[in-house]
């Protein structure tokens, strides 16, 4: 569950997380195997990662990767030119594979426990080769486009181990953000496990906001300093085994915790207000499993795979905010808490057969998920005593009964190109308890068309049309409070799931010892979208009528610049495009979805020095995102420049392998705008906030190894 924040919260967040990505991105950390070798291997960096085609694939042997001294599989993808994880983790359900993403040809069977999850477990030196191949080209329903076949071996127990600090000024440092992975054999099989904290952080900023009338008259000044504290310690392991006969067995568990605090102080002095400072907080204790296992064997000239997947969460968060006045007026304070717990599990079983040239494969999935959730408010009284205040549709229990059927079908249609269908549906029941409860039943279409064409050996070209059912938050039923700005949502038991039509177009273009290019096109319509609508009670998110629309261009691109003379260096470029429209359930006037993404761009340039131990680097990008939008509110965020870092890493000091990282160079701020109206469809405003938050220069240093 992500605790529910006022606009101030979610904009230093998304900083956070911006920020997070970008170092990330920008200099993996990898682990030290052997230095001579790796001397060796760096001054042969001109061998570049130019991969060798068989069988119309994309084939990366391990040994391509050794000048950047990978630790994990994870960090061996990051390099792969042009490729980029999709998918997982917030489809419906398991459904048909979304994430591009098999291990040893086996699509990944979890949703926390995702690819990147099980490839940061799998050491480099279980990797035997990376296979890169067109979706649609296999017998594995829902997978189009470029698709990742990470093929490994174990012969012996490995480890490996990283440790990421980070230093900024004013925030504390988090000192705990670790992993340790440990793989090998165990009773004629294959396991992993891994114990890390790596999604550790500690956030924030500082800065002013100015308040104004409707009128643009100034009537007071908020300074704020701001942190966030987030920890996320997780034991997480995986075994497969594979008999002679040809049965597969796979297991998948994670059990972690997710321990979140955040604190807000606030000055406030101006003409129209008594001054006063402002404190608030917010806190979150949760824990979680999720368990998925799955049976593969041959039966009746075919195979038949079970799968099972059950996750649980309880989620104890609290919300506070009190204002206290400079001229002895009595404090003014409210308390939000809730408990929530959810669940999801998965029954779902797959029959495939071949008949001729042509893959079959009929599936059926049973799902059960659930949102048990209480609340409770309180304000403090002229006593100084916090009492209870009632919450119309707080406490409530959502849950969803579902089952799907589809049949698939693939086949080459010619010897260049690839076709794969599917056909089926689902049934579903949501029941809502408590106050406005409701059960409703709904029948829903799905399927997709994908076609795969290898145009030329550099050119490859898919494309699919897909019905879709969206996924609903549970949270959108009930009930919720903001403390602060009164920006409450009354919750709605009528939410419908969104369903949707998507096309796609994806281009891959080889360049060979030059890299990689790739395109993504998207047009995807929506019925029963989901936005701010006026309800009983005030509003909440609700399905509009009509329809919506969105589309949006992609590319993904490495250049290796060996035949440009800087051997051993490469430039990755990136870039987002995206439009949509619905229509404004206030103002019937057509706009773009609340927050949605408008774009993003970032070129990361990495340089692995030849006959040296040294490589160095450095990257930038931005993103802008549209405003979101309640009925008589508005909220927008922009940053004053691009997100910058540079790297340097050695990657033999005393075994270790040492990044070092320096971000936020050029000083980076976020600037937000907050528009309060009295009535929006007459565009008459009531308040606005404008405010810029700084964060400051962040030093990252990343320790890794082998054991």
């Amino acid at each position: 569950m992500i605790l529910a924040l006022p606009p101030q919260v979610r904009q230093c967040c998304a900083i956070k997380l911006l920020l997070l990505a970008g170092s990330f991105y920008g200099s993996p950390a990898f682990a030290l195997q052997d230095a001579g070798a790796i001397a060796a291997d760096s001054s042969n960096a001109s061998a570049n990662l130019e991969p060798r085609i068989e069988d119309g694939k994309q084939i990366y042997d391990a040994a391509l990767f050794a000048r950047f001294v990978p630790q994990t599989a994870e960090d061996m993808v990051r390099q792969i030119p042009g490729f980029t994880i999709t998918g997982g983790g917030g489809e419906r359900g398991l459904g048909e594979a979304t994430q591009n993403v098999l291990i040893n040809g086996q699509r990944i069977n979890g949703k926390s426990n995702d690819a990147f999850t099980l490839l940061g477990r799998t050491p480099a030196a279980a990797v035997v080769r990376i296979e890169i191949l067109d979706g649609a080209s296999l017998n594995i329903p829902g997978l189009s486009g470029q698709v990742l076949n990470l093929i490994s071996e174990n012969n012996g127990i490995k480890g490996s181990f990283g440790w990421s600090p980070r230093w900024r000024e004013k925030i504390d440092t988090p000192w705990l953000n670790v992993e340790v992975n440990l793989s090998g054999k165990l009773a004629d099989g294959d396991f992993t496990l891994g114990l890390n904290n790596r999604n550790s952080y500690r956030a924030g900023g500082w800065g002013a906001e100015i308040v104004r009338n409707g009128a643009g008259e100034l009537q007071y000044v908020r300074d704020f300093f701001s942190t966030f504290d987030g920890d996320n310690p997780k034991i997480a392991g995986s075994y497969s085994r594979a008999s002679s006969a040809g049965s597969v067995f796979n297991l998948n568990g994670e059990a972690a915790l997710n321990i979140f605090r955040r604190r807000s102080e606030r000055q406030l002095s101006g003409p129209a207000i008594a001054d006063r400072r402002e404190l608030a907080t917010g806190s979150e204790d949760e824990w979680n499993y999720e368990i998925s296992g799955d049976y593969e064997f041959a039966v009746a000239g075919g195979r038949l795979k079970l799968i099972g997947y059950n996750r649980f969460e309880h989620s104890p968060t609290n919300s506070f905010f009190r204002q206290i006045f400079s001229d002895g007026s009595p404090d003014d304070a409210s308390r939000f808490e809730r408990t929530a717990n959810e669940g999801e599990s998965i029954a779902r079983g797959e029959y495939s057969w071949k008949n001729g040239h042509a893959d079959w494969r009929i599936s059926a999935e049973g799902v059960y998920n659930f949102l048990d959730a209480q609340s409770g408010l309180f304000v403090l009284d002229e006593d100084g005593v916090f009492q209870p205040e009632p919450i119309d549709n707080g406490n409530s229990r959502v849950s969803e009964k579902r089952g799907q059927i589809i049949l698939s079908y693939g086949r080459p249609v010619t010897a260049e190109i690839n076709l794969q269908a599917q056909l089926g549906g689902e049934y579903s029941q949501i029941t809502q308890t408590g106050a406005g409860g409701l059960t409703r039943q709904f029948v829903r279409p799905k399927g997709q068309l994908a076609l795969a064409w290898k145009a030329s050996p550099h050119l490859d070209i898919s494309a699919k049309l897909q019905r879709k059912v969206g996924q609903l938050n549970f949270f959108d039923f009930l009930a919720s409070v903001d403390l602060q700005d009164d920006n409450d949502n009354a919750g709605n038991p009528d939410l419908v799931p969104p369903q949707s039509w998507l096309a796609e177009l994806e281009l891959n273009r080889k360049l060979g010892a030059a890299g990689s290019i790739n395109l993504k096109f998207q047009h995807e319509r929506f019925s029963d979208i989901v936005d701010q609508i006026p309800v009983a009670g005030g509003e909440a998110p609700g399905n509009l009528a009509g329809s919506a629309h969105r589309w949006s261009a992609e590319i993904n691109s490495t250049f290796l610049l060996d035949n440009l003379g800087l051997k051993g260096a490469k430039l990755d470029l990136a870039g987002y495009w995206q439009n949509s429209s619905l229509t404004d359930p206030l103002t019937q006037q057509k706009r773009r979805f609340g927050f949605d993404r408008k774009w993003t761009w970032s070129a990361d340039f990495r340089h692995d020095i030849t006959n040296s131990l040294l490589a160095w680097g450095f990257g930038l990008g931005d993103q802008s995102n549209a405003p979101f939008v309640r009925l008589n509110y508005q909220f927008r965020e922009r940053n004053n420049k691009p997100r910058t870092y540079m790297f340097i890493e050695h990657k033999d000091i005393g075994g270790l392998k040492l990044n070092a990282q320096l971000i936020n160079l050029i000083g980076q701020n976020e600037q937000s705008q907050e528009i309060f109206y009295s009535d929006r469809r007459a565009d008459l405003i009531d308040e606005t906030r404008f405010g810029t938050n700084f964060y400051g220069r962040i030093f990252q240093l990343s320790v890794s190894g082998n054991f």
